[in-house]
């Protein structure tokens, strides 16, 4: 059976991160979400998209497919749903379709003549931003004991302070020593070839991806993910690094997302908290206004390619574009649109040429090309996101 993932009403909610990559790729747990339906299926995956994603995203259609919404994650009995789907069968939940069978000859889905198949079980769902820390510690229990499952874990090494070892799973090449692990709260994830340099005290649950970096005497509590190729340290809290990400140095990082290339300067923070204890609310690329998130604590949304500079400091609940630059005393705006250059005292536009320029840099520095096809999509969202900048 081919199985295409696609998009699905959430898309604009999981904006800015799906302006780069589709839901799929959206990393929460210890993988993505086409990481984990493709290896609960056995099987890999294309996508539906958006036109402008395809060609680093395609889709391939062949004779029998079925389609899966990616703001769903597998579970063990919605797997077997889905592999157990024929002709004119869809999946439900509510009045959400799930996954549902094509064929090639179809020209248009009508779910009036599908037989509904209702899943009532319970499954984690991403359908907003904050749903990727904030649903994280159930995402890492979940990849955790799939991952593990019937496998034995590297020694841990004799250096190494730890409470409850049975919830460590250290993959192979993977360096720590003179760390504290303490995963009597949650499970702790140590991927393949990554490092934890001494000094560094993690609480679970906590997943640190394929080559990833904890430097010396960071302090990290759970639920946080390190994703692959990404170097953390200082303080975080509940948070999640896309790849390829830096938060290398001193300060705080706490209830927030971090697409892809972000860096974050030394001693910058974030709140995570508002001062009268209230209700966060986020920017809401769909309403174009501020939105409510149901949390107390929400701190930064940050996508791919964005930085900051030294001591930067960010409000409770800010979201910041593709390829911004912040820089500068004082607090941003809590919205900063993409491809936005300056910090508190105003923004000018970051244009195409000289953020593409640091790119190709930032890219070579991990031996991987910033090609046509990378400029092409920010290209797209530097012209989609031109109404929310104001020079």
């Amino acid at each position: 059976m081919n199985y295409i993932l696609f998009d699905g009403p959430s898309r604009n909610a999981l904006l800015p991160f799906t302006f780069t990559r589709p839901v799929a790729d959206i990393l929460i747990g210890i993988m993505t979400i086409r990481q984990k339906w493709e290896m609960h299926l056995g099987s890999t995956t294309t996508t539906l998209t958006e036109e402008y994603l395809s060609d680093k995203f395609p889709m391939v259609e062949l004779e029998e497919n079925v389609m899966i919404n990616a703001s769903f994650l597998p579970t063990a009995i919605l797997v077997e749903m889905v592999q157990d789907l024929k002709s004119n069968q869809a999946i439900f939940k509510g009045e959400e379709v799930i996954a549902f069978y094509t064929n090639d000859e179809q020209e248009e889905v009508d779910f009036d003549t599908y037989e509904i198949i209702e899943f009532t079980d319970d499954c984690i769902t991403v359908e907003h931003t904050w749903d990727i820390f904030s649903k994280n510690d159930a995402a890492i229990r979940e990849d955790f004991q799939f991952l593990t499952e019937d496998r034995t874990s590297q020694p841990i090494p004799k250096s190494v302070n730890v409470i409850a070892p049975e919830n460590i799973f250290i993959e192979e090449g993977a360096k720590l020593a003179f760390v504290t692990l303490n995963a009597s709260s949650g499970p702790i994830y140590i991927g393949k070839d990554s490092e934890i340099m001494e000094g560094t005290v993690i609480r679970g649950p906590f997943a640190l991806c394929e080559n990833a970096t904890v430097k010396m005497a960071a302090k990290i509590y759970g639920a946080t993910t390190v994703g692959p190729y990404s170097r953390v340290g200082g303080e975080i809290n509940n948070s999640v690094l896309f790849a390829y990400s830096n938060k290398g140095h001193d300060g705080f990082l706490g209830n927030s997302v971090l697409g892809e290339w972000c860096n974050i300067g030394a001693d910058s923070n974030n709140s995570n908290l508002k001062n009268n204890y209230e209700e966060v609310k986020l920017w809401s690329y769909e309403t174009e206004g501020f939105a409510k998130t149901g949390l107390q604590f929400c701190g930064l949304m940050m996508g791919d390619h964005s930085k900051c500079g030294i001591n930067t400091m960010f409000n409770t609940g800010t979201v910041v574009g593709v390829s911004a630059n912040i820089f500068g005393s004082g607090f941003p705006r809590n919205f900063v649109p993409s491809f936005s250059w300056g910090g508190a005292s105003g923004f000018t536009t970051y244009v195409t040429k000289k953020a593409f320029e640091t790119a190709k840099l930032v890219m070579n520095r991990r031996n991987i090309v910033f090609d046509e096809t990378e400029a092409a999509i920010l290209e797209h969202v530097f012209e989609e996101t031109k109404k929310w900048r104001k020079d």
